[in-house]
């Protein structure tokens, strides 16, 4: 598809993009600005303009442009400074996903994820823990799909009397393309749900634009907005950050932090031709697909909690100017084959001013996509003050232990029924689960643990086990 659409000719390339415009003036379901938007983006894909990277351009960034956290100054503890920080800023939760993958319906920032507490409780308890503290006015802002819109609506109606704005908006509604003819789906008669895709969590930008939510923030005063996934328990608002940034005048800051073997496929911080620069595991050639994932050559990968300038925003969406590259994510749908072509907001950083990186502790990146990183934050590796999830100073590693559930496992539901409770995990360093395993309460594991299930068999650990270092298929391994 790339390559096909690279090498089509100016007047082929034009006829189909006057056939798709001519499509999608049908699509009564979205609105001008969407219909704009994603011409544009099907136009882009079919020039092939996309910048392609040439490796022996590449340079590792300096520390003025991924700033080591370390060096950032203090803020001061004068609140009132503090409370004019925190004025300029808005918090913005990317939360467009549905909890699919672990078995739950409707969005994701509505699991529990621990003390009976959902991602978004944690958040607003965060946020508002800071209004309280220093009498500021810092907003939420969610921006919803249409698969998380109606859902989420209900769910803040909770949150009326809490000491925070929440603002809601949705990202874009693109019609997935027929593969064979780059037809919108939805003009051959798919409307329903399955034939339109939210683009990507690069649609951040303009749809902050075209919902009018940023003309409105801008108008109260506000500067900056944090940006970060719902499910990143670890991104939390940081003075220190917007401090440095407010200082700097830095338009743009995406966080980073120390590869391990678990990363090597995140994105990276390149100094490219003079300018900071994602650089993503798609646009490496495949002969340097290897070095790309080393963690000696690539020492940091991006987190996704941007800071970026709001005014910055504006300027660069009103002038087409936010180009970033565009991920093609073909599919197959009830036997269809259909494209998706998206972008993701971290490959903005070429285009503001002042962009900088900044190589945050570990800690700010505790991101829960499976069921093995909630076990993670429901054990005694971690607690919850004022919503902030906070780790155990009794753990001396400072990596976290490698977790593997079976499928068994995989499901939030099937999870919680397997575990009488979770299992004390402050000195455990891997932890191997298969087969139909079940845990008793008050468990503790420590240092290298398997847990084997003999097929066809059920194994239950009983209460009050000590497991170290062992692998266990039967009850007498756990007591040698």
């Amino acid at each position: 598809m790339a390559a096909a659409a690279a090498v089509a000719s100016p007047a082929v390339e034009t006829d189909q993009i006057s056939k798709l415009q001519a499509e999608v003036t049908k699509l009564n379901q979205i609105s001008d600005n969407e219909k704009i938007g994603f011409v544009r983006l099907v136009s882009r894909h079919l020039s092939g303009e996309e910048e392609r990277i040439e490796w022996e351009k590449i340079k590792t960034p300096t520390d003025e442009v991924v700033v080591p956290y370390d060096t950032m100054a203090a803020v001061g503890e004068d609140p009132l400074e503090t409370k004019q920080l925190l004025d300029k800023l808005v918090v913005l939760k990317l939360n467009g996903g549905l909890g699919t993958t672990m078995g739950c319906t409707g969005p994701k920032s509505v699991i529990e994820v621990r003390n009976g507490l959902t991602f978004l409780d944690l958040i607003v308890k965060q946020i508002e823990s800071l209004n309280n503290k220093y009498d500021s006015r810092v907003p939420l802002v969610l921006m919803n799909s249409f698969n998380t819109h109606d859902d989420t609506i209900k769910i803040v109606e909770k949150y009326s009397r809490s000491n925070i704005d929440i603002h809601i908006f949705n990202q874009s509604q693109y019609p997935r393309l027929v593969e064979e003819d780059l037809t919108p789906w939805p003009t051959k008669g798919r409307t329903d749900k399955e034939g339109w895709y939210p683009p990507g969590h690069g649609d951040v930008f303009p749809a902050l634009l075209n919902s009018g939510k940023l003309g409105e923030l801008l108008s109260q005063g506000k500067e900056y907005v944090f940006i970060a996934n719902s499910d990143n328990l670890g991104a939390i608002v940081d003075l220190k950050i917007l401090n440095h940034m407010v200082k700097n005048k830095n338009e743009y800051c995406m966080e980073v932090t120390p590869k391990t073997l678990a990363d090597v496929k995140g994105g990276t911080l390149i100094s490219y031709e003079g300018r900071v620069q994602l650089l993503e595991i798609a646009q490496v050639p495949k002969e340097h697909v290897g070095e790309f994932k080393s963690i000696e050559k690539f020492k940091i990968f991006n987190t996704n909690n941007l800071w970026v300038n709001l005014k910055a925003i504006k300027r660069l969406v009103e002038a087409d100017a936010l180009k970033m590259e565009i991920i093609p994510n073909p599919k197959e749908v009830d036997g269809v084959k259909v494209l998706q072509l998206e972008t993701a907001a971290g490959a903005a950083i070429r285009f503001f001013y002042r962009a900088i990186g900044v190589n945050v502790p570990r800690s700010r990146f505790l991101p829960v996509k499976a069921t093995s990183d909630l076990l993670l934050v429901q054990s005694d590796l971690y607690t919850v003050e004022e919503g902030f999830v906070i780790r155990n100073p009794a753990r001396v590693n400072p990596a976290n232990p490698s977790i593997e559930l079976g499928p068994e496992f995989k499901k939030v539901g099937n999870f919680l029924k397997r575990f009488k409770s979770i299992p004390s995990i402050i000195d455990l360093d891997s932890l191997k689960v298969s087969g139909d395993v079940w845990f008793g309460s008050e468990i503790i594991l420590k240092g290298k643990v398997t847990v084997e299930a003999k097929q066809g068999g059920k194994l239950e650990i009983p209460d009050e086990s000590v497991i170290e270092n062992k692998v266990v298929s039967n009850l007498e391994d756990i007591a040698n």
